[in-house]
């Protein structure tokens, strides 16, 4: 059990320490991630700075995801389903672009008018709050790749035993404070998990 998500994040950066994980920059998933991505940039001393993704919503039904988009428009699809559902390839790219321009908004809208991570040839560290299915976290890890760099590290601090071995198939490592073979929801395993507001959220990036 964390207390929030802002000790979770601490032990989450002494577990890569143990692990001598290092990285030159933090992506935090907003909005929870965030405090969780402060505590872990402040502990290694690299630079903070967010990727956005947003879930893909079947037709009729936009509580259920078909896959996800970052805000550079790379996706997954989940390939069962569509075919489960019957969902047309005009469908999926009017969906994929309409969440993707979702998700730049709100990448803009948090980072205001400085430019674009140079990610390089860089080894990012993303980092949020906890993982359930891991959908969108999969977007997030290949727009990363996408943008050029070294080595992309998944860390969150807690995570089912399933949702870590398929993300390890999208990055380098994926390492995870707690694995509970129970699991229902990220929320059960912090003893304050309120909504971060989109100021709290961005007041950790600006620090």
């Amino acid at each position: 059990m964390f207390r929030d998500r802002w000790e979770a994040g601490e032990r989450l950066a002494s577990a890569l320490k143990e692990q001598a994980v290092t990285a030159d920059i933090v992506l935090a998933v907003p909005r929870g991630g965030l405090p969780a991505g402060r505590a872990v940039a402040d502990a290694l001393g690299i630079p903070l700075d967010i990727v956005v993704a947003r879930k893909m919503g079947a037709p009729g039904n936009p509580e259920l995801a078909i896959g996800a988009v970052a805000s550079d428009g790379s996706a997954w699809h989940n390939e069962a389903l569509i075919k489960q559902l019957g969902v047309d390839e005009d469908y999926l790219e009017q969906v994929r672009r309409q969440e993707a321009a979702k998700a730049r908004d709100k990448f803009d809208r948090y980072r205001g008018d400085r430019p674009d991570p140079d990610l390089t040839g860089k080894r990012v560290l993303i980092v949020d709050d906890g993982l359930a299915t891991g959908a969108t976290t999969v977007a997030c890890i290949r727009q990363a790749f996408s943008a050029g760099t070294a080595e992309v590290i998944l860390a969150v601090p807690v995570a089912p035993p399933d949702s870590v071995r398929r993300l390890q198939e999208e990055a380098d490592r994926v390492i995870a404070v707690s694995t509970p073979e129970s699991f229902m929801a990220v929320g059960q395993f912090y003893e304050t998990f309120g909504q971060v507001s989109d100021e709290e959220a961005m007041g950790y990036l600006a620090q």
